[in-house]
């Protein structure tokens, strides 16, 4: 029964407690709903304030808005109204200067109505004067044909037939005046440029041979280079294409080959391995390749360093390289480049004393032996070939006809192209350029020598100057100073007699004599 009581008791509390929550609950709801009454009701006073304020604020934004519109109009009819008034001014002007134009134009025709009048006047009197002049001029042509029994036709044709035939005399006697003036000066005056164009470049001599020296430091060093069973000197060799001749020459290794740029490669290729010290088979094929990477790369700063100092320009890249490989290369003895660059200076100078195109003139003379520097072999002659290279890589049709007609194997077709066949013939004329030259260079200065010997009471003969004087000794008991005079005539005259030469040959005899004793 206690706790049946507990749990009612529980029951009827937990249902009172429940109902005073549930009033206090609606206590509570009915003064929030009161609050935000209130709340609200406050928020649409404020709401109602700050949207009269806006109101104002947005009327006053607009009285401004239309008084600063107002003001804009106003500026721009002021404006409008001011440019109005300075286009009537102009207006107003344009109209006076017109009326003053046509015051003038007025003037000036009457003026010239005036004038036209007066000129009409004299030209009828003149028309009447022209008339009495015909009239006289006819009646004197008719008393000049009975004097002279001729008609004036007749008379003018004769005149002018006289006048034909004087003039035609004249003229064939200048002609031929003028031609033989040409005929007396113009061999005078070639040789005058060509003399003066060589004086004015000095070059030196340059011979070349298929044989290069390599200096050593020791004798044990081509051991080295020759390798275990010569397996070194085998590697070397067919890495280069060079002969490579190691025999008793004290402290030196000769390279033979006919190509100077493998020569060259290997010449230093050989140099470095020495310096290295590792020399073995890999390390020489890897050396080489180096090597010739090398003397392309000089190859090209050659040539271009070459047509910077000749001072020519826009010279194509490929072409560059070719002149550049000159400088490995001889003709007759006689290095390409030396030789290419001595032509275009002489043709440069030639050019211009003749008032030709000089740079076009210094590009033909260097161009011109291109043909004998080929990546492969050629059937044409080397002109021929520099002809379709200068061509291929966009010469003017002056330079590339110089250089296929310098040899005169096709037809000359400017005045630049005799230049420099000329130039070429001095540069490879001049004694010491080319080998085969210098041969009979040397041998004409020891004939000159023999001549001398072969006069009675020469002691010592000397060709000098290049074999423009020939010295000659004497000796004073068999030649006095008498015969001295006629040995030098004599000896002149056989050299004249006998000798073919350029120039003239000085022959100058020298006689002394010399007393010596000794003391003892």
């Amino acid at each position: 029964m206690d706790i049946l009581t507990i749990v009612i008791s529980g029951i009827i509390g937990i249902a009172a407690g429940f109902g005073i929550a549930k009033i206090i609950e609606k206590s509570n709801i009915s003064n929030l709903i009161k609050n935000a009454k209130k709340e609200a009701s406050s928020i649409l006073k404020d709401a109602n304030l700050e949207a009269e304020n806006i109101k104002k604020d947005k009327i006053l934004q607009a009285k401004e808005k239309f008084i600063e519109l107002k003001s804009e109009h106003e500026q721009v009819i002021l404006t409008r109204d001011k440019k109005v008034a300075e286009v009537e001014k102009r207006i107003r002007d344009k109209e006076s200067q017109v009326s003053n134009e046509l015051s003038k134009v007025k003037k000036v025709n009457d003026d010239f109505e005036a004038k036209t009048t007066e000129f009409t006047a004299k030209i009828e009197v003149l028309d009447k004067r022209q008339v009495e002049v015909d009239k006289l001029h006819k009646s004197q042509l008719q008393q000049l044909e009975v004097i002279s029994g001729l008609s004036a036709e007749d008379a003018k044709n004769q005149l002018v037939e006289g006048l034909k035939a004087e003039a035609k005399t004249k003229a064939m006697s200048h002609i031929q005046d003028t031609i033989e003036e040409a005929k007396l000066t113009a061999q005078q005056e070639a040789k005058k440029i060509i003399i003066n164009t060589i004086q004015r470049v000095g070059t030196e001599e340059a011979v070349e041979n298929c044989v290069s020296v390599f200096n050593i430091e020791s004798d044990d060093v081509k051991g080295r280079i020759i390798g275990r069973e010569g397996r070194n000197i085998r590697a070397l060799e067919a890495a280069t294409g060079v002969e490579i001749i190691v025999d008793d020459t004290p402290e030196a290794i000769i390279l033979s080959c006919f190509d100077p740029v493998r020569r060259e490669i290997a010449r230093l290729a050989l140099h470095k391995l020495v310096t290295d010290g590792r020399i073995h088979p890999a390390r020489i094929e890897e050396v080489v390749a180096k090597t010739a990477k090398q003397i392309d790369d000089e190859i090209i700063e050659v040539g271009k360093r070459t047509v910077i100092d000749l001072g020519i320009h826009g010279l194509h890249p490929e072409l560059i390289k070719v002149v550049g490989r000159m400088k490995y290369r001889s003709s007759y003895g006689q290095n390409l480049l030396q030789h290419s660059r001595e032509v275009s200076k002489l043709c440069g100078i030639m050019a211009a004393e003749l008032g030709l195109n000089v740079k076009l003139a210094k590009r033909a003379g260097l161009l011109h032996d291109i043909g004998k520097v080929p990546d492969a072999e050629s059937d044409l002659p080397h002109a021929l070939l520099g002809m379709q290279w200068a061509e291929k890589y966009g010469e003017k049709e002056e330079v590339c006809n110089a250089i296929g007609a310098h040899h005169d194997e096709i037809e000359m077709k400017s005045l630049l192209s005799p230049i420099i066949q000329v130039c070429d013939a001095i540069s490879g004329a001049r004694p010491g350029a080319r080998r085969q030259v210098l041969d009979s260079y040397i041998q004409r200065l020891k004939d000159l020598e023999e001549v001398a010997y072969g006069f009675t009471g020469v002691k010592n003969a000397y060709a000098i100057q290049a074999g423009r004087e020939l010295r000659v000794i004497v000796e004073s008991e068999k030649v006095s100073d008498d015969n001295a005079a006629t040995l030098s005539f004599e000896i002149s005259q056989k050299i004249q007699t006998e000798m073919t030469y350029p120039g003239q040959v000085k022959v100058t005899v020298i006689r002394e004599t010399r007393a010596v004793n000794i003391a003892k």
